[in-house]
């Protein structure tokens, strides 16, 4: 038994009273991961687009973040409970902390959605999906690994497409030009309400509502 599965084997601390609440309360999402990689030196990335976007849905809320090195990640809670979250333990370890949160707050992967770049959409585009295969994408193949699967929710945010003369890593790893991040605040702008639709209507009506951009 691996060091993660013994301390997930744990009966879990107390969750926050307004986090269990929104729990008990609902069987939609209840909590948003944003992927990306800490630390300066990435910010504004293409990788980090799902930091990007929690970081966004965090501010418009007056929501606060704290980190939680049990969790391995900062988390924020929005009004109402449901819980925001960015792993810092890099990207292709994202599951590790993905399994703690969901352990820490009760959930099960169904209402979880994690929010990440995609290269094989556009930049302006938007997917929301309820379950798929990793897609190349080094976090969500870490998430399906320690989870077990692949169904749990996620929210694509394009990203791409890679140049022909570009390494995969490299183009990740560097940043918009001027015209793209200009446009990026625009989806990222659509993104944080169609997570607070998604949140309030539920997934299937995010899916039918934005999915048709881009």
């Amino acid at each position: 038994m691996s060091i993660l599965d013994r301390f997930l084997s744990r009966t879990a601390p107390d969750a926050p009273a307004d986090a269990e609440a929104a729990a008990d309360a609902s069987d939609g999402i209840g909590l948003v991961v944003g992927l990306g990689n800490p630390g300066p030196e990435y910010d504004g990335t293409r990788h980090n687009a799902g930091f990007e976007l929690v970081d966004r849905l965090a501010r418009e809320a007056g929501a606060k973040w704290n980190r939680e090195h049990k969790l391995r990640a900062k988390t924020a809670v929005l009004p109402g409970g449901v819980v925001l979250a960015k792993p810092l333990t890099y990207m292709n370890l994202s599951g590790n902390s993905v399994a703690r949160l969901l352990k820490r707050h009760r959930l099960d992967p169904a209402r979880l959605l994690v929010v990440y770049d995609d290269t094989a959409l556009p930049v302006g585009a938007l997917r929301f999906r309820a379950s798929g295969s990793a897609g190349g994408h080094n976090g969500i193949k870490s998430i399906i690994a320690t989870l077990g699967g692949e169904a749990f929710p996620r929210l694509r945010i394009g990203v791409g497409p890679v140049p022909p003369d570009a390494e995969l890593v490299e183009f990740v790893l560097g940043r918009f030009s001027d015209e793209e991040r200009a446009e990026m605040e625009k989806v990222l702008e659509i993104a944080a309400e169609g997570v607070n639709y998604a949140l309030a209507s539920g997934l299937e009506a995010a899916m039918n509502r934005y999915n048709r951009r881009g």
